[in-house]
C-alpha cells in the first residue's frame, strides 16, 4: 500500500485518484476549489461518468479515498504526488503549464523525506524535465525527489475500463527509484499482463501527443475519404470495413461523422504542431488535419442547409451536444459549431442531448438555441433532424412518430446510424455522410 496525493479533481485527477485507492493505496485528492472539495465529500461527483460516482463511494466509505483542499496538509505524508492539473491551449495553440509550476512550488517548499513527483497532466516536451529542475530551485538543498512522466490515455466515457484495463502504462522516469516505484503502484496491472513502456522523461510526453494526433489524423482521413464517396457514388461504410480489414489499419476510428472535438483531440494537436515549430520542425500532418477537421465541420452546417433550401427563418433540431457518447464533455463538440453555423445562417435551432444538456446551457455557441426535452420535442416542427453524437437512445428512434413531428421529412445523419432504406421506407429522406449513390442509381432515383 502506498500513499499518494493527487492534486487537481478535475476529469483525469479524480479518475486517477479514485482507481489508485482501488488498488489497496491511501489516496489523497487535493483541489484548491473548497466547493468542489466539499461537494465531493458528499458524494457529488462534478462530471458524468459512468461507473465513476460507486467507485469513488466505495473507496471513501472504506478509507482509502479522501478529499482535502489544502495541499500543504496532504503533502507531509505522500511518498508520491500525481499533478493532474488543466493545460488549457493559450490562443496561439500552446499549452498554458502555469498550474503544473505552481503545484511543483508548492511541493518544493514541503519536500521531507524522498518524494516521488508524477507528472500526469498533458504538457509539452520538456515540461517533466523543467519541472525538476524548478522545484530543486525552490526546494532546500538536499531535498530528495525524483520527477517523472507518467501519461494519461483515458477515453470519455469508459474511463474506468482504460485506467484498469489499459492497453499499456507509459513511464518516463530516468531513476532505478523511481521506475521502481512507478512499477509498484501499477502492480495490479501486471496480472492482467498489461505492456509496461519504461522510457525516457521527453519520449514519454511525445507518445500521449503522438497517440492523439495519430487518432485524430485517422478520424480526418476517413472523413476526407467520406467527402470523396460523396463526389464519386461510393459509400464511405463499406470503404472503412474494407481498409479496417487490413491489420496494418485496423478498423477503429474510421467512422466518418462531423469532425473531432473533445478536451483532448483538438488541445494536443494544436499543442503538438506549436511545440514542434518551436523547435525548428513542422508537423505538417498534424497541421493539415487541424484544418481538415475545421472544414469537415463547417461542411456539416453546408449539408444541413443544402437540405432544407434558404435557411433564413427555418428550423432544424439537433441530436446530441457532447463530443462522443457517454459523457457530458461538450468541450470543442462538433456540435457547438454546428449550431453556431445555423445561427449564423439564420437558421432556428432546437437541441437535445441525453447527459449533456446543463453544460450546454452555459455555452455561448448555444446561444438563442430553444433546449427541447427528448428527441421528439426537438424535431418537434423542424425542416430537418440531424443527429450528430452518436447516443445509443438515437439509435432506435420511432422514425414514423420522429417524421410526424417534423415540418419537412430530412434526417441528416451525421453519423450514419441509419440505414438509407429504413429511414427512406418511415417516409424520411435520408441524408448521411459519405454514402454517395453511383450515377445511374442516381438517375433511377430522378426518374
Amino acid at each position: 500500500m502506498h500513499s499518494i496525493t493527487v492534486v487537481g479533481t478535475g476529469y483525469v485527477g479524480l479518475v486517477t485518484g479514485a482507481c489508485l485507492a482501488d488498488f489497496g493505496n491511501r489516496v489523497t485528492c487535493v483541489d484548491s476549489n473548497r466547493d468542489k472539495i466539499e461537494r465531493l465529500r458528499a458524494g457529488e461527483i462534478p462530471f458524468f461518468e459512468p461507473g465513476l460516482p460507486e467507485l469513488v463511494s466505495r473507496n471513501v466509505q472504506e478509507g482509502r479515498l479522501r478529499f482535502e483542499p489544502d495541499l500543504a496538509a496532504a503533502l507531509p505524508h505522500a511518498r508520491v504526488v500525481f499533478i493532474t492539473v488543466g493545460t488549457p491551449p493559450k490562443k496561439d495553440g500552446s499549452a498554458d503549464t502555469s498550474a503544473i509550476y505552481a503545484v511543483g512550488t508548492a511541493i518544493a517548499k514541503h519536500l521531507g523525506g524522498y518524494t516521488l513527483v508524477v507528472q500526469k497532466s498533458t504538457a509539452p516536451v520538456g515540461t517533466a524535465r523543467s519541472l525538476a529542475a524548478h522545484i530543486a530551485k525552490h526546494a532546500r538543498r538536499g531535498a530528495e525527489f525524483d520527477v517523472a512522466s507518467n501519461p494519461e490515455f483515458l477515453r470519455e466515457g469508459s474511463a474506468i475500463e482504460t485506467f484498469m484495463r489499459p492497453d499499456r502504462v507509459v513511464i518516463g522516469a530516468e531513476t532505478t527509484r523511481a521506475r521502481s516505484l512507478l512499477k509498484k503502484i501499477h502492480d495490479p496491472l501486471f496480472l492482467i499482463e498489461t505492456p509496461m513502456v519504461v522510457t525516457t522523461l521527453e519520449t514519454a510526453e511525445l507518445i500521449k501527443y503522438a497517440a492523439n494526433a495519430f487518432l485524430a489524423t485517422k478520424i480526418t482521413f476517413i472523413n476526407e475519404i467520406a467527402n470523396v464517396c460523396e463526389g464519386l457514388g461510393a459509400d464511405v461504410q463499406m470503404v472503412a470495413k474494407g481498409m479496417g480489414m487490413d491489420r496494418r489499419i485496423g478498423s477503429k476510428f474510421l467512422h466518418a461523422g462531423p469532425g473531432y472535438g473533445g478536451s483532448c483531440f483538438p488541445k494536443d494537436t494544436r499543442a503538438l504542431a506549436s511545440f514542434a515549430r518551436r523547435a525548428g520542425v513542422r508537423a505538417g500532418v498534424v497541421e493539415a488535419t487541424i484544418a481538415a477537421n475545421e472544414r469537415q465541420m463547417a461542411r456539416m452546417v453546408d449539408k444541413i442547409v443544402a437540405a432544407i433550401g434558404a435557411p433564413r427563418g427555418k428550423t432544424v433540431g439537433v441530436l446530441g451536444l457532447s463530443f462522443k457518447p457517454n459523457t457530458d464533455d461538450v468541450r470543442v463538440a462538433p456540435a457547438l459549431a454546428i449550431v453556431a453555423g445555423l445561427r449564423r445562417r439564420g437558421v432556428k435551432v432546437r437541441v437535445f442531448d441525453p447527459v449533456a444538456m446543463p453544460a450546454a446551457r452555459t455555452r455561448p455557441e448555444l446561444r438563442g438555441a430553444a433546449f427541447a426535452e427528448d428527441a421528439y420535442d426537438c424535431a418537434r416542427g423542424a425542416h430537418a433532424v440531424a443527429i450528430v453524437t452518436e447516443w445509443n437512445e438515437f439509435r432506435g428512434m420511432d422514425l414514423r412518430r420522429l417524421r410526424n413531428t417534423m415540418k419537412k421529412p430530412v434526417l441528416c445523419d451525421l453519423r450514419n446510424l441509419y440505414d438509407a432504406d429504413e429511414v427512406e421506407a418511415a417516409g424520411l429522406v435520408h441524408i448521411g455522410v459519405g454514402r454517395g449513390r453511383p450515377p445511374a442509381a442516381r438517375k433511377r432515383s430522378k426518374g
